[in-house]
């Protein structure tokens, strides 16, 4: 069985940083493209990020430049730096293998006030 679990959100001012952590457990992590994807309230869930199983990363236009996606195989575990928020970077993050279908976390809440 798939577990997913985000952490690392909180509440910050416009201009700040964050670091998002993701757990995936019971999956082929490795072998494994992994994406970052948030929702805000009233809004569809968008993915911010993606890292291949061999390291490259594309991001949305929305975060490019401020955010930055990583992955370390022998931890099971992707990460998301994010500087330079906005508020309007206010979602809920998840993080999800890409091919994994029907499966997502409880995510974490990330708040930017400005």
């Amino acid at each position: 069985q798939v577990h997913l679990v985000e952490s690392g959100g909180g509440l910050v001012q416009a201009g700040g940083s964050l670091r998002l952590s993701c757990v995936v457990s019971g999956y082929t992590f490795s072998i494994s493209d992994i994406g970052w994807y948030r929702q805000a309230p009233g809004k569809q869930r968008e993915r911010v990020a993606l890292i291949s199983s061999g390291g490259s990363t594309n991001y949305a236009d929305s975060v490019k430049g401020r955010f930055t996606i990583s992955r370390d195989n022998a931890k099971n575990t992707v990460y998301l730096q994010m500087d330079s928020l906005k508020p309007e970077d206010t979602a809920v993050y998840y993080c999800k293998p890409r091919n994994l279908l029907g499966t997502w976390g409880q995510g974490t809440q990330v708040t930017v006030s400005s």
